[in-house]
């Protein structure tokens, strides 16, 4: 009998928090790690803390910066170019940013790594994707969506945003928001092809708390002693969604943390004609960045 192959998975957000943990979970079951990181010394501290679990795990290090969006389409070409297949796709990676900062690009910081970043890294793979059905893409939203500011169908909706520390949720929200349109549109555009596309709120986890916040470690020591917000938990649903076969054929999706019970987006993400709308704008914004070789 021929050796199946290990199932090839991209992700972003790896290097710490619920990622680490889902990353190290899939390589134990055997996944071909393809990691997406901006730092070489907290990747090789990933590897490390991975195949001390799994230590045949095969992971691969690709860089960028989230918040330079043209790292992300050349690292998304790189990976095109080289795996003659993806099987699942994580957009992981995200911050919750408590002071307004501007990426070299002009966006919002929350915006372009929250948002802009998995969009560009999910079309850069489309195509390799469809090729190696079935496969999947996995993306992290949250319920954070429901207190999200107004959406304005804009290119200016993505731009730099003053912001307080306690209206930094607001944006946050927003992200989170276009997030699940993203996923819900992209699962649409993709019926047929074999390629699902599903999102889920990880819920509340300790794991890289508020890191810009002083107190943060304080409170994140508190909260775990207290066995509250376990990062197992928001792992768990990211390796269910992209590996277990009850989720095979399951595509258009938003999930919760709960017993991943399906959720209803926030309006206006329930609204199909305002995700098609979302998708033309964001297309039309990052049309000048090459996604193909």
């Amino acid at each position: 009998m021929p050796d199946i192959p290990a199932p090839i998975i991209v992700m972003t957000g790896a290097t710490s928090g619920i990622g680490r943990l889902a990353a190290t979970e899939m390589a134990s079951r055997g996944a071909h790690l393809v990691l997406i990181a901006r730092s070489e010394v907290n990747a090789e501290a990933t590897r490390k803390a991975i195949r001390g679990i799994a230590p045949q795990a095969q992971i691969d290090f690709h860089f960028a910066d989230l918040t330079r969006l043209e790292t992300v389409a050349a690292a998304g070409r790189t990976i095109a170019a080289r795996y003659d297949r993806i099987d699942v796709l994580i957009n992981n990676a995200g911050i919750h940013a408590f002071a307004p900062r501007t990426t070299i690009d002009g966006y919002d910081e929350m915006m372009a790594v929250n948002y802009l970043a998995p969009w560009l890294l999910t079309r850069t793979l489309r195509e390799t994707l469809i090729r190696s059905a079935p496969s999947r893409i996995v993306t992290t939203a949250s319920e954070a969506s429901r207190h999200h500011a107004m959406v304005e169908l804009t290119g200016d909706m993505f731009a730099h945003t003053q912001f307080s520390r306690l209206g930094s949720s607001r944006i946050y929200g927003r992200t989170k928001l276009l997030d699940i349109m993203f996923s819900l549109e992209l699962a649409r555009q993709l019926e047929g092809t074999g390629v699902t596309a599903n999102c889920l709120d990880p819920g509340f986890n300790v794991t890289g708390l508020g890191r810009e916040l002083r107190f943060a470690p304080i409170l994140e020591r508190m909260l775990t002693k207290l066995r509250i917000g376990d990062p197992r938990r928001g792992a768990g649903i990211i390796v269910r969604l992209a590996k277990d076969a009850e989720f095979e054929a399951v595509s258009g999706g938003y999930f919760s943390v709960k017993g991943t019970r399906p959720l209803k987006p926030a309006s206006p993400a329930d609204d199909p004609d305002v995700r098609r709308a979302v998708w033309a704008i964001t297309k039309d914004v990052l049309r000048a960045i090459p996604s193909s070789m």
